[in-house]
């Protein structure tokens, strides 16, 4: 989920299928609620994460045809961005 999604009915939905929601409320909301904003953190930079693997044209194009040489080039990717 994310802050656009944060209705009450949204919310009471994700909760329903098991989901823990970590969004935070907006700040016009009259009833704010808490939130873990460790977790939410740790959401945001995976998220981030996965922005910048979008940047390897081999990864989202699918380009290789062997599962092994695409999580082979996933990790790659991965070391390549933990250099950084």
């Amino acid at each position: 989920m994310d802050r656009a999604y944060e209705g009450d009915e949204t919310r009471q939905l994700a909760v329903e299928l098991g989901y823990v929601p970590v969004v935070p409320p907006k700040d016009n909301r009259r009833t704010p609620w808490d939130y873990d904003r460790a977790l939410y953190t740790r959401r945001n930079e995976i998220e981030r994460l996965f922005r910048r693997l979008k940047g390897f044209r081999r990864l989202f194009s699918r380009f290789d045809k062997l599962d092994v040489m695409f999580v082979a080039f996933i990790n790659f990717a991965l070391i390549v961005e933990g250099l950084r």
